[in-house]
């Protein structure tokens, strides 16, 4: 067990649920403000984040030093994103708008070297942060987690969930529930969602992968803990900033 690499698959070894962070602002101090609470794991979103890889090679650093694993939400299902960040030290990708088993064996592939991927060798950073031995621990400690978030991705979940070297899914709430009508946010209670949630959940456990959601609140997390997902992300560090700033001039209004 201690021998395990990434922090995250060391929280997964004790059937521990991880928490996850959301870094959405590319600054150096926030990043060491949010490391300094503890989570499991820390993600770079550069998809809806405002981070580029410049700032990825100042915030994985930072990450590091934490303890936690450093993920990045890459912008979309590409092997340049995927292969760069990689390169750059994350531990784990995480890949939205996943629509089919095709695009989850693209991004299979793009994260492991062969003869499992297709992976590029040039770990320039990656082999700094984690020692010299990575390349060869790099394709059994990588965290590949595809976004089920679509329509397309849940009709054809079982296929996804088939791809080998597959870990497990990320639920994106907010496109979920806009794929099927709903108002997109974090949190859903339309019976509909979460019964969908639950049955993305369920056939993630079935076929023994890591089933993660992202959050709004601790309590709804708390309830997805419960519920049995393995992850969970709460809020980000642009809304927790927002939500501060809102609460101390809404106090001293009063």
């Amino acid at each position: 067990m201690s021998d395990i690499l990434n922090p995250l698959r060391r929280v997964w070894s004790k059937n521990r649920t991880a928490l996850n962070a959301w870094v959405a602002v590319p600054s150096i101090l926030s990043a060491e403000a949010m490391a300094s609470a503890g989570w499991d794991a820390m993600t770079v979103d550069m998809q809806h984040g405002t981070a580029d890889y410049a700032d990825l090679l100042r915030l994985l650093p930072i990450i590091e030093k934490s303890g936690a694993a450093p993920m990045v939400r890459v912008p979309w299902v590409d092997e340049a994103h995927i292969m760069r960040a990689l390169d750059a030290g994350a531990l784990g990708i995480i890949a939205p708008m996943i629509q089919n088993a095709a695009d989850a064996e693209r991004l299979v592939s793009a994260c492991h070297y062969p003869p499992q991927g297709g992976r590029s060798f040039g770990p320039v950073r990656a082999r700094l942060a984690w020692g010299n031995d990575y390349p060869a621990r790099a394709n059994e400690e990588l965290v590949v987690l595809a976004m089920i978030e679509t329509a397309e991705a849940v009709d054809d979940l079982e296929n996804i969930l088939a791809v080998p070297g597959l870990t497990g899914v990320y639920i994106g709430p907010a496109d979920l529930s806009a794929a099927h009508g709903h108002t997109p946010g974090f949190d859903p209670t339309e019976p509909e969602i979460v019964e969908l949630i639950e049955h993305i959940r369920s056939r993630t456990a079935k076929a023994g992968l890591k089933c993660c959601l992202h959050c709004g609140t601790p309590s709804y997390a708390r309830e997805a803990e419960a519920k049995g997902m393995e992850m969970v992300t709460i809020s980000s560090d642009a809304r927790f900033v927002e939500a501060g700033a809102k609460q101390v001039i809404a106090e001293f209004r009063q």
